[in-house]
């Protein structure tokens, strides 16, 4: 598969060229919460340590990210999004020297 048909990691079943890679590379902005969960997931996949920075409310962000070249991210599955309140409730599954962890938030 070419670049340009990639599928995008975010689990969407688009390419990533037309599902969160345009949000990461500042072309347009994420238009709901769960698209920019998404964004930040494939993000971290991708190691584009900017766009977490810049995506990360100003509240709760860390002065730096730095990609964990040990860290294999596997698969996102969003369990709940719910719009009023701009949450997403989702599991992202990863491996770290062979083994699997889960992350749920």
């Amino acid at each position: 598969m070419n670049d340009q048909q990639e599928l995008c990691p975010c689990g969407s079943g688009a390419a990533l060229r037309n599902c969160c890679l345009p949000f990461i590379k500042g072309q347009s902005n994420a238009p709901s919460a769960e698209a920019l969960m998404r964004s930040r997931y494939v993000a971290y996949c991708l190691n584009e340590e900017q766009y977490l920075l810049e995506s990360w409310h100003v509240s709760t962000r860390p002065a730096s990210v730095k990609a964990d070249p040990v860290v294999q991210w596997i698969r996102l599955k969003i369990v709940d999004a719910v719009s009023r309140d701009d949450q997403v409730e989702f599991v992202a599954t990863y491996r770290v020297n062979g083994k699997a962890h889960i992350r749920v938030s």
